[in-house]
């Protein structure tokens, strides 16, 4: 078993409630502005003094609604969690919910689709619903912008210590702080949404024998089961340093596998026992998707070339942290190493992969690929931290901090 699979925590098995309103004021608000559909997503996810300052987040292009091309923000409302932009909505808030200067933050960390990799403590949010929209529905865009720009953003994390009291709940003496989205609710293994899913499958397939029936219910447990395996990673605590991280990214990825691995038997199986009739009617269901997206099948961002944030700060750390010859080298063993991760994440979402058995095949080995890059990264991070003072470290992490401000 590969190393970076030991230790998969165990699973959570509570299930937490719907965070959206119900159908009929959802159908009232049709038409709303950007701010009002995230403040609304986020219901009772997130505390109204948060909620306010949406409108300074979409004032300054944060929440990248402009990105969001999605259904009618009545569907968006109605489906609940179940929803890409929805999650995103309420990811976009709470990523920048936290900080104190939230009114001006710069959200350097997002992704192209307008979400984020990185909420306070939590890597890769509502991560079992990426995984079920890839791998059933054909929707790479949540799934496939997961990437290196998160290992970058894990060692130069956008949060201080005081930041992330908002998210863990602990608020530091004398500081006005308010409490963001639960970390448990952020982690997602959302029942209702679950159960959406798999009867959007019965419904497109409408499995006709008992074969079909007993493996259309092991695979509705199978989901079930994923998400709380994913749940499961959702951190207790908040990682202060770049080394505890990549750790963190280490495990919740790990996690990421065992779940989608606990998919593919049932789903291989369900699947197997269609007619071509019936496969093709659950492989609509992913064209179905990226019409309503308006979105190619390989519509996620890829590529090796990274934003001008996400370069590699070399002269940025020596200027700031004044190294030795051996911080000198162990920085440039860092830098190749980063260098080295970009390559192994720089492949796009593969377009061949239309049935999904074979995404879920394809999720797997991106999740392994990423896995391998995180730990190529960690390794080397490790042996640079460790030639650091208390007070380089500091500044070190200070970095993506100053970057956020």
């Amino acid at each position: 078993m590969s190393k970076w699979r030991i230790g998969i925590a165990g699973i959570a098995v509570g299930l937490f409630a719907t965070l959206l309103p119900s159908e009929a004021p959802a159908r009232m608000r049709i038409g709303i502005n950007p701010v009002g559909v995230a403040r609304m997503a986020v219901g009772r996810v997130l505390s109204v003094a948060r909620i306010r300052h949406a409108r300074a987040y979409a004032r300054h292009g944060y929440t990248r609604t402009a990105a969001l091309r999605s259904q009618s923000i009545g569907g968006s409302m109605e489906s609940g969690l179940a929803d890409p932009v929805a999650r995103r909505q309420i990811v976009a808030v709470a990523a920048l919910g936290g900080l104190r200067n939230s009114a001006s933050a710069d959200g350097w960390w997002r992704h192209s689709d307008g979400g984020y990799g990185w909420v306070g403590p939590l890597f890769w949010p509502f991560a079992v619903f990426d995984i079920h929209d890839y791998a059933i529905l054909g929707d790479s865009t949540g799934f496939w912008n997961y990437g290196y720009p998160d290992i970058y953003a894990g060692i130069f994390a956008p949060y201080g210590q005081a930041d992330l009291a908002a998210f863990t709940g602990v608020r530091p003496a004398g500081r006005r702080h308010h409490r963001v989205a639960a970390l448990q609710q952020l982690c997602g293994d959302d029942s209702r949404a679950v159960g959406g899913l798999a009867g959007q499958i019965q419904q497109a397939v409408q499995p006709n024998s008992e074969a079909q029936r007993v493996a259309f219910d092991d695979l509705t447990r199978a989901l079930i089961t994923a998400g709380q395996i994913i749940r499961s990673s959702c951190p207790a605590q908040a990682a202060l340093t770049a080394p505890a991280r990549l750790a963190v990214m280490q495990q919740r990825i790990g996690t990421m596998i065992a779940a989608e691995q606990a998919l593919q038997q049932p789903l291989t199986k369900f699947y197997d026992l269609l007619d071509e009739e019936q496969e093709a009617r659950l492989n609509a269901l992913a064209a179905d998707r990226r019409k309503a997206a308006n979105e190619s099948p390989d519509a996620s961002a890829c590529g090796p070339t990274q934003p001008a944030p996400l370069q590699w700060p070399a002269d940025e750390i020596e200027k700031r942290l004044g190294l030795n010859d051996t911080q000198r080298d162990a920085l440039k063993m860092l830098g190749d190493a980063n260098a080295t991760a970009m390559v192994i994440l720089n492949a796009c979402s593969p377009t061949d992969t239309t049935t999904p058995p074979a995404r879920l095949d394809a999720a797997d080995a991106r999740l392994n690929a990423m896995q391998q890059a995180v730990y190529l990264v960690s390794t080397a991070l490790g042996n640079f931290y460790a030639t650091l003072s208390d007070e380089q470290k500091a500044k070190f992490e200070a970095i993506g901090q100053k970057r956020t401000a």
